[in-house]
């Protein structure tokens, strides 16, 4: 198996998605005023643990703004898929749906077929957090093959305060590879 991964440090790549509004929206661009944008790919509304991350990045959103940092979730599910899982949701960021195939391979994240008809009816995403500077690059990469390793939240927010600050002059961290 080969998997086409970004890396830190390049241009994000142009993906659109879909808004429940109908709106496609490239997932890097800025639209609220932040200068950074965080892009949380979550497997779909199946996955329960993917439920309680977004609801829990919901309490940390206004800090994530406070740093200028938009956020945008989006999955491989369909519209009926994320109207069923705004039930479980309360998140005041923008949801989009309908990545396909070609559009999770272009962002280097793991799929994964269902388990059963009841899990999905589609491949999905494995999870990918993806922050995007000012600049279009990206400075934070996190994916994972699984929905058991994500990063910790508050830690994150830390971190992207640090990255921040400009007395710091932290550079994008792990631009070489193997």
């Amino acid at each position: 198996m080969y998997t086409q991964k970004l890396h830190a440090g390049d241009p994000f790549p142009e993906v659109k998605a879909t808004l429940l509004t109908g709106e496609h929206i490239n997932l890097a661009e800025t639209r609220d005023g932040g200068d950074w944008k965080m892009i949380v790919v979550y497997r779909g509304q199946h996955c329960p643990l993917c439920t309680k991350y977004l609801n829990e990045l919901e309490t940390h959103r206004e800090a994530f703004r406070e740093l200028g940092v938009e956020i945008v979730g989006v999955s491989a599910d369909s519209k009926s898929q994320l109207e069923s899982h705004l039930e479980k949701l309360s998140v005041n960021f923008p949801l989009a749906y309908g990545l396909t195939l070609d559009q999770l391979k272009t962002l280097g994240v793991y799929i994964s077929d269902p388990r059963s008809e009841k899990e999905t009816d589609h491949r999905f995403a494995e999870p990918g957090l993806f922050i995007v500077n000012e600049q279009g690059n990206l400075h934070v990469v996190d994916i994972a093959n699984n929905p058991f390793s994500r990063p910790s939240l508050p830690q994150l927010l830390s971190g992207i305060k640090w990255i921040r600050d400009p007395e710091n002059n932290y550079p994008i961290r792990g631009t070489y590879t193997a």
